[in-house]
């Protein structure tokens, strides 16, 4: 089994700095000034809450306020910076290594909502009929406007057996309650069977821990199946909300030969990674295609990126969420828990960065007829939409939304168009095994 790239564990320590100025020299006006001011803000803060600790109408928990504050503080930053308590930090540990009593969904904050990035396969989320898209507006009717997204999610997780009912907000419908009943949820993130007789489908709905682990194991039963050469693979990332950073390398490694996956850039110059695949790869030379949507995010994106710029793969569908930032988790030591907070934009092999715009497919093709209405719907789904996104820094925007020329006719009844279509491809030999690597 390939061995797994593995995180460096960050700590940050703050310490005292003597401030000075040696004989002969200017001070930094500048730099005393933005001291200062900061300064004067967090002794606003202080009194602030000393007023609300005094005058407020009911005892308030400080621990909670002030979490609270440090959460608002981030999330200001981006929708994807956050606070995380010590039970919110030990439940995202849970989420990306193990199991969890839960709904089943991806989720992110969307003015005050919480928004539903993907519904994970075979989970109470999947089987109640919710969509990428939904707005949840309220949990056992209670609102949840004015909550972090943490302890949104803290509602939401809970004993498998027990009930409870969300509020959707879906456009062009009344608002509707859905009734669910928690499952252990332990993500199995791949998939495989075979379709179309000799191609390998392989299905990867999120990256954990485990996921190339598991997609190694799916591609030794394929190769046991269908050889060494089927006709061809269609690797399935849609509604795949992201994970590690590290899987998307190492799932990616294993349809490449060498060469660069993905670099990320921090703030300062000096802040570079570049991470690249080894020699050898499964598959080799057999055509791929690669599923996308709007819900294919983050670690997703790398992947389709990687190997849509490298000339290994055609992707197809339509274009992606556009999360191209990297969050890094950072203990704060003892028992104060941690933050999430974006350090870097990644870029694909070609130099693209596609933070806001997103991976536009090789093959545009929807999934169901779209009409007018379904379009105007998906005007607020993809990460330009969030509140405080970063912006592209290249100052490329997203590609303005349209219907596809390639939807399903009227009076379609299959289960699966893209997939049909990616099927047709292969067996017509339309799609290369390798092509020219994107230009950057």
């Amino acid at each position: 089994m390939r061995a797994m790239l593995t995180g460096a564990a960050i700590g940050v320590v703050l310490g005292g700095v003597a401030v000075g100025v040696s004989a002969g020299a200017w001070p930094d006006t500048k730099r005393e000034d933005a001291r200062m001011a900061t300064y004067q803000q967090l002794d606003l803060f202080t009194e602030v809450l000393a007023r609300a600790k005094a005058d407020y109408v009911e005892e308030i928990n400080e621990v909670e306020a002030i979490e609270s504050a440090i959460d608002g503080m981030l999330s200001s930053l981006d929708p994807h910076s956050s606070f995380m308590s010590p039970s919110d930090f030990e439940a995202m540990q849970v989420t990306t290594s193990g199991e969890y009593g839960g709904l089943g969904i991806e989720v992110t904050m969307d003015e005050g909502f919480i928004k539903v990035v993907t519904p994970m396969d075979d989970t109470p989320a999947d089987r109640a009929g919710i969509e990428p898209g939904d707005l949840i507006s309220a949990i056992n009717g209670k609102p949840i406007i004015g909550l972090g997204m943490d302890e949104a999610v803290r509602g939401m997780r809970g004993e498998a057996g027990t009930d409870l009912t969300v509020t959707i907000l879906r456009r062009g419908v009344e608002p509707f309650d859905v009734e669910l009943t928690r499952e252990v949820i332990k993500p199995k993130s791949v998939n495989w069977r075979v379709v179309g007789e000799d191609i390998a489908y392989f299905r990867v709905t999120t990256f954990n821990e485990r996921t190339t682990e598991l997609l190694e194991d799916a591609a030794d039963a394929a190769r046991s199946e269908l050889g060494s050469r089927p006709r061809g693979i269609v690797l399935d990332l849609r509604n795949n909300g992201g994970g590690l950073l590290d899987q998307a390398v190492t799932v990616t490694d294993m349809f490449l030969s060498g060469g660069e996956v993905v670099s990320t850039i921090g703030r300062r110059a000096g802040d570079v990674a570049r991470f690249n695949a080894r020699s050898g790869e499964v598959f080799r030379n057999v055509p791929i295609v690669v599923l996308v949507n709007n819900g294919s995010a983050s670690a997703s994106e790398i992947v389709a990126g990687a190997l849509q710029d490298r000339g290994r793969a055609t992707v197809l569908g339509v274009t992606s969420f556009g999360k191209g930032s990297v969050q890094t988790v950072i203990p704060l030591g003892g028992d104060r828990g941690a933050i999430r907070l974006t350090t870097a934009r990644y870029y694909t092999p070609s130099g693209r960065s596609i933070q806001a715009t997103g991976i536009e497919p090789d093959v545009e093709v929807a999934q169901r007829r779209m009409s007018e209405e379904d379009l105007e719907k998906l005007q607020r789904y993809s990460e330009v939409d969030l509140p405080n996104a970063l912006n592209n820094e290249n100052g490329d925007g997203r590609k303005l939304r349209h219907i596809p020329a390639d939807m399903p006719p009227e009076g379609y009844e299959g289960d699966d168009y893209q997939l049909e279509k990616a099927i047709d491809l292969l067996q017509r030999g339309e799609v290369l095994a390798s092509r020219e690597p994107r230009a950057g």
